[in-house]
């Protein structure tokens, strides 16, 4: 009886598993999610990531998909993919199209979709997303979408989540409004442009806007406050103007905020400060002014972040501020503060504050530093003077600390070495000196340096870092040879040691430093030659060596410097300062004063540091370099700048140097270049600045859109063989030159063109009688013709 008992229930169990279901999902939405990975790994050739990219989706394993990382079903369908920041493990440095994203339309379940940071280009294909009209939240964030939003993605009815924010797209916004559902709505970072779209005041249940970082512009309509339930409100970083609207008095539930960085105007209307759960506050980098108004808000303790920036704010550090027991960051940069540093700021208990381009005076107080808070400190640009506290030490989580542009002096305090999790130094342009530098442990985070422009001596110091990325020593007193413990970081990328007192010869070990984009040995005394190995820079983008003692050759190698043959842009390679989004942003803000200084265009400029990744120069000026030019530099395709002025070169123009059509500038003067200008040069379009004077240069200045352009007869002076419209010498004029040798006598032959540009004629004979050929000449000769007309001006021509 036992046993019949047991096989009937051994039966009763196994007959619903024999009849029910697969628990699976659907074949279909595997193949999809397989052809979506195969699409994928299709962009590389790199086996190993390959192998690595989503191993668990594998069509050998007979699971469900449900089970595969960021895949996450309901009822056995797929209804959420979470493919944020994949593309990089299988395509890294690949381009990656829309086209990818194909499979995925065929999963109709899904109500969530996640492909943010992809690098994905191309526009948004419309006809794909119209399939998946369950989604109530998509997030293509952080890629490189193009183009306008399609249309089928406005008809996504229980769509209430859509991030499209720091991508590439611009276009219409007027059917946002058919997104009835929507309740966060990211925009922040693309190129849209207009007026803030009306159809935005429709959506009763947004709560979170992000329109920042774009263009819109015109004033922000007073229909602004229909949005309720608004609770962030971020359109900073537009071309908005007008006075900040009354109407956002209406929503009561605003926790953020964000209006910085427009042309917003006008007083800053204090019940700004009533909002009871207000926590953000964003004003600043606008035509907004506050004056000296005392704020009495009602619920002002709510308040973490307060920004000012540029409000008119004159006279004592406001008072009211002190009230404020709840926050954690302030910046008051760029108003009229005066005074010294207020006693009871330096005892808050702040961890962000910003207080650069003001005109504070006097001596930090001991207090300041023995905030255990304190992450970043921005005081640059200010009156502060005398030696920085003893308490430095103290500030024990301090990330930033930015002092430049004061007068402060003594001795950079060895104790600084003891901040522990510092990653920005800039310390440039006070009144440091001293001999003796903080021994910083090698495992120590910092990795901005910025010393420049003070009074330091000594030998260059190597006391910093391994982690270094950014080294900046200009302007100082340091002299005696490069030390050899330089090469030590292997990480560093910017070298500024330009004006200072160091000798010898470049050293080989520099060389070594191959995450070096830029260099700059500029004004010192270094002598010998260019080292060959500096080719083994590939990554090297801006190479200043003038103004020292160089003698030799310009080395053939120099072609070899690849980060000079490739066009850059604003996107490729990566800027520098690229740790993280945050610390980016407070450099890229505010560490702006020490630009890297160059020669540009026969004056010195300064290149900000933010965009230095855009820039390529070759700078050899000023010193004793002799020989030909190699042929080989014309290969720096992405050159943009090259001066090897005040040497000693000699020999030909290189017809090579047609092909840098990056260039924008060129400076050769003051040698003792010799032979015609190169037709070539013609191809340069871009082409602004060129200085050939004090040469031995002749024959005609190849005359194109570019080159007839730059017609300063200072470019092309004290070569006495050259003509050309661009001087005012017609080249079919002869010469005054004794009796010319049969070569001579050839070359005159080839100059011996009519002026192109005001003539369609050519002379077609050269043997005509003396008499004729007289005849001619005068009537050349016999007006004076303004050849160089000024846009919007026509030809004169001053008859004798």
């Amino acid at each position: 009886m036992a046993k019949l008992m047991n096989l009937l229930m051994f039966i009763i169990f196994l007959v619903p598993l024999l009849f029910s279901p697969c628990q699976c999902c659907p074949q279909y939405q595997k193949e999809k999610l397989l052809q979506f990975k195969s699409l994928i790994v299709g962009n590389t050739t790199n086996t190993s990531s390959v192998s690595s990219f989503l191993p668990s989706w594998n069509s050998s394993d007979t699971s469900s998909c449900c089970r595969w990382e960021r895949v996450f079903c309901k009822s056995q369908l797929i209804t959420d993919l979470q493919l944020e920041n994949i593309t990089h493990l299988a395509a890294s440095g690949s381009v990656v199209t829309s086209d990818v994203l194909t499979p995925l339309f065929h999963l109709k379940t899904l109500t969530r979709l996640d492909i943010s940071n992809n690098n994905i280009h191309g526009q948004i294909p419309g006809a794909g997303f119209a399939n998946l009209t369950n989604l109530v939240s998509l997030d293509m964030s952080e890629n490189r979408f193009t183009g306008s939003i399609p249309p089928q993605l406005f008809s996504l009815k229980n769509l209430s989540v859509l991030y499209l924010n720091f991508n590439l797209l611009r276009g219409d916004l007027v059917m946002l409004g058919n997104l009835t559902s929507l309740e966060k709505l990211l925009l922040k970072d693309n190129k849209f442009s207009g007026s803030i779209p009306s159809s935005l005041f429709g959506l009763k249940e947004l709560h979170d806007l992000d329109l920042s970082g774009n263009s819109f512009s015109m004033e922000i309509p007073m229909e602004i406050g229909n949005l309720s339930k608004m609770t962030n409100l971020l359109l900073g970083q537009n071309n908005l103007q007008g006075k900040i609207p009354a109407s956002i008095q209406k929503m009561e539930h605003l926790r953020i905020l964000d209006l910085e960085d427009n042309f917003l105007y006008g007083d800053i209307p204090t019940w700004l400060f009533d909002f009871k759960n207000m926590n953000d506050l964003h004003l600043g980098g606008n035509r907004l002014s506050l004056g000296n108004k005392t704020i009495r808000p009602k619920s002002v303790n709510s308040l973490y972040l307060l920004s000012l920036k540029s409000c008119n704010i004159s006279g004592k550090t406001p008072i009211w501020i002190s009230n404020l027991t709840n926050l954690y960051f302030l910046d008051l940069s760029h108003n009229n503060l005066t005074g010294n540093f207020p006693q009871w700021l330096a005892a808050k208990k702040l961890s962000y504050l910003i207080l650069s381009a003001n005109k504070f005076s006097g001596p930090l107080p001991p207090p300041l530093f023995q905030n255990e808070q304190l992450l970043i400190l921005i005081i640059s640009n200010n009156n502060f003077s005398g030696l920085l506290p003893h308490t430095i030490d103290e500030a024990v989580r301090l990330t930033v600390l930015m002092l430049s542009g004061n007068s402060f002096s003594g001795a950079i305090p060895k104790s600084i070495s003891a901040l522990s999790s510092l990653v920005l130094l800039d310390l440039s342009s006070n009144k440091f000196s001293s001999n003796e530098f903080p021994i910083f442990k090698q495992t120590s985070p910092l990795a901005y340096i910025d010393l420049s422009f003070n009074n330091l001596s000594g030998e260059v110091p190597v006391t910093f870092p391994l982690n270094v990325k950014l080294l900046q020593l200009s302007r100082n007193h340091f002299s005696g040879f490069l030390p050899q413990n330089l090469s030590i970081f292997k990480r560093l990328q910017y070298l500024d040691l330009h004006d200072n007192n160091i000798t010898g010869e470049i050293p080989e070990f520099v060389c070594l430093l191959s995450s070096l984009r830029i260099l700059n040995l500029g004004s010192n005394s270094f002598n010998g030659s260019i080292p060959m190995n500096l080719s083994n820079l590939s990554a090297l983008q801006i190479l200043d060596l003038s103004g020292n003692s160089l003698s030799g050759n310009i080395p053939n190698s120099l072609s070899n410097l690849t980060g000079m043959t490739d066009e850059h842009d604003a996107f490729s390679p990566q800027p520098i300062i690229s740790d993280s989004d945050f610390f980016s942003v407070i450099y890229n803000q505010y560490y702006n004063v020490r630009d890297l200084e160059v020669f540009w265009k026969n004056s010195k400029m300064g290149l900000p540091n933010q965009n230095l990744q855009m820039y390529t120069f070759l700078d050899l000026s000023n010193n004793g370099l002799s020989g030909e030019i190699p042929d080989s530099i014309g290969s720096l395709k992405g050159l943009k700048s090259l001066n090897i002025s005040t040497n000693k070169l000699s020999g030909n123009i290189p017809m090579s140097f047609g092909e840098m059509q990056s260039l924008e500038s060129m400076d050769l003067s003051d040698n003792n270049i010799s032979g015609e200008i190169p037709e070539t040069l013609a191809k340069l379009l871009e082409l602004t600045y060129l200085d050939l004077s004090n040469n031995k240069l002749k024959g005609p200045i190849p005359s194109g859109p570019q080159m007839d352009r730059m017609n300063d007869p200072n470019s092309y002076a004290n070569n006495t063989g050259l003509c050309g419209i661009q001087i005012g010498v017609p080249c079919d004029k002869p010469l005054p030159k004794p009796e010319p040798n049969p070569t001579e006598a050839e070359t005159e032959a080839e100059e011996s063109r009519s002026w192109e540009t005001w003539f369609s004629w050519k002379m077609a004979v050269t043997g005509y009688p003396f008499g004729l050929l007289s005849t001619v000449l005068v009537i050349y000769v016999s007006g004076y013709f303004n050849v160089t007309p000024q846009r919007g001006q026509r030809l004169r021509v001053r008859r004798i």
